[in-house]
């Protein structure tokens, strides 16, 4: 077959044909196509109407409502730089129009490009969508064996978490049958936006679900939605684990600045028995590529710390804060962009 010229409009498929062993077949990515490292230096042909990275939590919430309401554009296709690159194939995604480029974006390459190139829109909406979105990206490319390949490795890693789940319920269910105490599934709420409060959603509640915890408030396959604290109060969760979309570790903790002086949340179970956690949500959470299941290894290590303690995942992929004042969390966030 012959070599494609590709444009990735979502940074997990930017990974994913990475992954594949097609990354030289770029010839266009956006501005949050980061991962691998090489990813970073290809051509920019989209990039945003503003930048997050000086702003808070809140004022980035209220800024894209600005944007939605006028009917503005997050995303800014460069024209020049996307003629340039000539794409036979553009992939892109129909999940999010905040996260990533969606139909506005790819209307407007289709209208500038004078060859028509193909469109892969990917959709997932769970951990098994994610992985068919794999193979999608992989027949469309030419390489379906290395998909089925990467696929397979992929479903085998979430087996062996599902595996060591089922041995810790068998022998909870042992306990529960002599009668004597046997700790419970502990209630997990993940949360994919500080301020204001926003459920994770998609592929983050069946996560929760294989590595062992019960998920909260939010469902399997159904969109992120805003959420209040009453909400949360009412499920009151053994483990909180925040994970901002698109935020690291230090980003996060940074953010909870927000939460200092709220009552309600410094009452939760969770955060008075230190059960609160924050993740590196902008690599293994927030896009459905193939470190998702490196996702779903750090949440396994969360809920069950004991039963995958021999488990690696990435260093400063996630911090217990614990009972810290949350006044101290620039601090930390401070000590952990030392240490990386």
């Amino acid at each position: 077959m012959q070599q494609r010229r590709i444009v990735s409009f979502l940074p997990s498929a930017t990974e994913t044909l990475y992954a594949l062993g097609i990354g030289r077949q770029l010839v266009g990515v956006t501005h949050e196509c980061k991962f691998p490292l090489e990813a970073k230096r290809k051509p920019r042909v989209i990039h945003s109407s503003f930048d997050p990275a000086c702003m808070s939590s809140s004022q980035i919430d209220d800024k894209i409502a600005e944007i939605m309401s006028s009917g503005g554009d997050i995303y800014i296709v460069d024209d020049a730089a996307l003629k340039r690159a000539r794409p036979d194939l553009i992939v892109a995604q129909g999940l999010c129009q905040v996260c990533s480029p969606f139909t506005k974006e790819i209307d407007r390459a289709l209208s500038i490009l004078d060859n028509k190139p193909d469109v892969i829109v990917l959709d997932p909406h769970d951990l098994d969508g994610i992985l068919a979105s794999i193979l999608t990206v992989a027949g469309k490319v030419g390489r379906k064996s290395q998909g089925m390949k990467l696929v397979s490795c992929l479903q085998s890693r979430i087996n062996k978490v599902k595996a060591t789940v089922e041995k810790i319920e068998k022998n909870r269910r042992e306990t529960l049958g002599t009668g004597r105490r046997s700790a419970k599934k502990p209630k997990v709420l993940c949360i994919e936006w500080v301020s204001p409060f926003f459920t994770a959603g998609h592929w983050v509640p069946q996560m929760v679900e294989i590595a062992g915890g019960i998920n909260g408030i939010s469902e399997r396959g159904k969109p992120s939605r805003r959420m209040d604290i009453d909400e949360i109060v009412k499920f009151d969760p053994d483990i909180i684990v925040l994970m901002p979309c698109g935020f690291d570790v230090k980003r996060t903790l940074k953010e909870m600045s927000a939460l200092n002086n709220n009552n309600a949340w410094n009452s939760l179970r969770a955060v008075q028995a230190g059960n609160l956690y924050a993740v590196d949500a902008g690599s293994y959470f927030s896009k459905p590529g193939p470190r998702t299941v490196t996702g779903l290894e750090i949440l396994a290590k969360i809920i069950n710390p004991e039963a995958f303690k021999r488990l690696k995942v990435p260093k400063g992929s996630f911090v217990k804060i614990g009972k810290a004042r949350l006044a101290s969390n620039q601090a930390r966030a401070d000590q952990i962009g030392q240490q990386k």
